[in-house]
């Protein structure tokens, strides 16, 4: 009995460690990871994956729209991501006519393809470490101040070298809060269109219910193609570009994956901060996301009632929902992992061992011995600024109309600049006027002051008395405190609540007339409201986190010092990045164990045609009904819809290719399950669990249920 605890013990050990945490940079795989990558099942190289001497991985790519991941799947250029990354462009061409979110869009030839103006993707060409040609110059005994003029001295000129040498946009980031740099040259497309979407009811099925949760049966999939000039390069859209000639693109294996089977990801992370101080985690999931997620609340509440009772303004909505709500259940599941876990008191702990190292009477420790009060002291004076900043954000510029009267900013101060030419304030009119149409087109008034009326309540109700604007208090005295009376005189008095009179203006406007905006009630409300934000809060928050930047800094100097034997990861930045781990399942509470894959049967499970969410379509449903399942079936006749693995994600690897010890494509990164999202503060290898579209769930939609085969054809498919 005892050896066999101790073999289960060993046993439980070994699938732990395919648990692996970090996101790393593919330049450094050689040295740092591969080994241990081919030790788990890969059978690639670290070349196979980034090199710059010859096609790798790396070169199917792209940097997504304006946050998300996507991947070259064909020699034409066809790109996969998630449906939810390419919601705004399927929306943009989506009306009561022609319901590209409802019904989904497929085009069955080139010429159906739909052109995305704005929407880009980019490609990684190179990354270099350039810290010593970054921080030259640099010296322990400089204030903060000259230290950070010398590197964007040093980095402007670096980029600048790099950028005209090679004809490709140059960028430095810094890592370990700028311990390290990081040079990276990239190239990007600008005429990227959209080929296919499913219904909403299956690329988006489960809606905000299931977001973030295990089990998934989302087919979140899009499909777009990159249009390049005749010579290969970046162009604006023209009808006379061609399809992009890839570099790479990925095999697409129709073999699955099993529990235990090596999982890489590959893709652009935004923001992870895994080396925050204990008071910064406790700030963040004990005060700033409970305030978020309510006002979050109240907004989503007020669009899910509009949405639900009129078609139209589902439409105009559902992207908006879609983004409000993604971070308001986050924030949910952070904080409650974080409390899971007791990762400030872990972190407490850590930090009394590190001040008691760093007390040590030997030379180089000097450095780090008072960092820990210095961050408790620091993030004291942030909290209130912190705070007051949530309440803005979520609460006076939840707030549409005064978001959108902001933009004009622009043009009251160049009304008053002597040096401005005509032109000047042409183009900015202009800018304004595309604008007017594109917030128009999604807006919903009744929603709007519905909310603002509920928002600026709370706002007066729970800030800092210091930040409630002179005009709003004006109003309240006038009108008995009724925020109903206060939403009413901004709304019936503005020019920004009527897209005919806005346009009017712009059309004929002439800086003389600037005191159509100043003296305009939403826009002097916006105003003041961003003068706490631009005047006081930014400011003083900037120098408290400068500090704390450069406190973090030495503070990873110090944990490098005192776990020499550690495999250190810089937080995630938007660059690109490797993660790896297995298909593993999960124990999310007790009593209950959650299988790595879901099927189709769970769809019909789930069905519900009474709710938004939960509708099936009629054909997948047939489709469901005889089997008709081709070459995407498992090996047991089911089709395999999602599938979970122990892979370290975060925003930003929506649309990641989720990719076998091949380098074959078996999956699309879409989520994480809730229980795992404080992993961008701290990861915890039983609970995190990255979510992607079994990429046979998505073949099979493509060919079976859209018909678009000839896509599938586009592809080189693994049997």
């Amino acid at each position: 009995m005892k050896k066999s605890i101790i073999t289960l013990l060993i046993v439980m050990a070994m699938l732990r460690s395919y648990a692996i945490e970090g996101m790393y940079l593919p330049l450094l795989l050689k040295q740092l990871n591969e080994k241990e990558m081919q030790s788990m099942g890969m059978k690639l190289t670290a070349e196979d994956i980034y090199s710059v001497n010859r096609s790798s991985l790396k070169d199917a790519i792209v940097i997504f729209g304006r946050g998300c991941t996507g991947e070259v799947i064909s020699t034409e250029g066809l790109v996969l991501t998630n449906h939810h990354c390419g919601y705004g462009a399927i929306q943009r061409h989506s009306s009561l006519a022609r319901d590209y979110l409802t019904d989904g869009f497929w085009a069955m030839n080139r010429n159906e393809e739909l052109p995305n103006q704005g929407l880009t993707v980019t490609f990684l060409v190179s990354m270099d470490n350039v810290t010593s040609r970054v921080l030259q110059g640099v010296s322990d005994d400089m204030t903060e101040r000259k230290r950070d003029s010398v590197v964007r001295l040093n980095t402007r000129k670096i980029e600048k070298l790099a950028a005209d040498s090679s004809g490709l946009t140059a960028q430095i980031r810094p890592f370990y809060y700028g311990n390290e740099y990081y040079l990276f040259l990239s190239e990007t497309f600008r005429d990227v269109r959209l080929v296919g979407a499913p219904p909403s009811n299956i690329g988006k099925f489960g809606g905000d219910t299931d977001n973030w949760m295990w089990p998934r049966h989302t087919g979140d999939f899009a499909v777009f193609r990159i249009y390049a000039d005749r010579n290969n390069k970046p162009a604006d859209y023209s009808t006379e570009n061609v399809p992009y000639k890839p570099k790479y693109h990925f095999p697409i294996s129709l073999r699955g994956v099993e529990k235990g089977d090596f999982s890489m990801v590959f893709g652009y992370p935004g923001t992870t901060r895994q080396y925050l101080p204990s008071i910064a985690v406790e700030n963040i999931t004990g005060l700033l996301n409970p305030v978020a997620v309510k006002l979050r609340d109240r907004r989503l509440n007020t669009f899910s009632a509009a949405m639900n009772a009129d078609k139209e303004v589902r439409i105009k909505y559902s992207a908006k929902h879609a983004n409000i709500a993604n971070g308001w259940k986050k924030m949910i599941g952070e904080s409650k992992g974080i409390d899971r876990i007791k990762a400030v008191n872990r972190k407490r702990e850590f930090e009394n061992r590190f001040q008691a190292w760093a007390s040590e009477a030997l030379a180089g420790r000097e450095q780090f011995r008072g960092i820990v009060p210095e961050f408790s002291r620091f993030h004291a004076q942030l909290k209130p600024l912190s705070l007051a900043r949530t309440y803005i954000n979520e609460a006076a510029l939840g707030v549409e109309l005064l978001r959108f009267a902001l933009q004009f900013e622009e043009l009251v101060k160049a009304s008053g600049g002597k040096k401005q030419t005509d032109e000047a304030v042409q183009k900015i009119l202009n800018r304004l006027l595309t604008s007017s149409a594109e917030f128009f087109k999604n807006y919903h008034q009744p929603i709007d002051r519905q909310l603002m009326e509920e928002l600026l309540e709370i706002y007066a109700r729970e800030s800092d008395k210091a930040f409630v604007p002179e005009s709003m208090q004006r109003i309240l005295a006038r009108n008995k405190n009724s925020f109903k009376a206060l939403t009413a005189s901004v709304f019936d008095k503005t020019i920004f609540a009527s897209q005919s009179k806005l346009e009017t203006m712009l059309k004929s406007y002439k800086p003389t007339q600037v005191t159509i905006l100043t003296k305009d009630p939403a826009y002097i409300l916006a105003t003041e409201f961003n003068v706490f934000l631009s005047e006081i809060i930014t400011p003083e928050t900037r120098q408290i986190e400068s500090k704390l930047d450069s406190l973090q800094r030495v503070y990873v100097q110090g944990l490098m010092a005192m776990q020499p034997e550690k495999r250190f990861y810089p937080d995630a930045n938007s660059t690109l990045r490797v993660s790896y781990g297995a298909v593993d399942d999960y124990l999310p509470m007790d009593a209950v164990h959650y299988r790595h894959y879901t099927t189709i049967e769970g769809i019909m499970e789930k069905e519900n045609p009474d709710i938004y969410d939960y509708v099936v379509e009629p054909k997948l449903k047939q489709l469901y009904l005889t089997k008709d399942y081709g070459r995407y079936a498992d090996k047991n006749g089911q089709l395999r819809t999602c599938f979970i693995a122990s892979n370290h994600t975060t925003g930003g690897n929506s649309g990641s290719p989720v990719i076998n010890a091949n380098g074959h494509l078996v999956g699309i990164n879409f989520d994480r399950n809730w229980e795992g999202t404080m992993s961008d503060l701290m990861y915890d290898s039983d609970m995190c669990r990255n979510i992607s579209i079994d990429i046979r769930y998505c073949l099979f939609v493509i060919d079976k249920f859209a018909g678009a085969t000839h896509l599938i054809n586009e592809m080189t498919i693994v049997e």
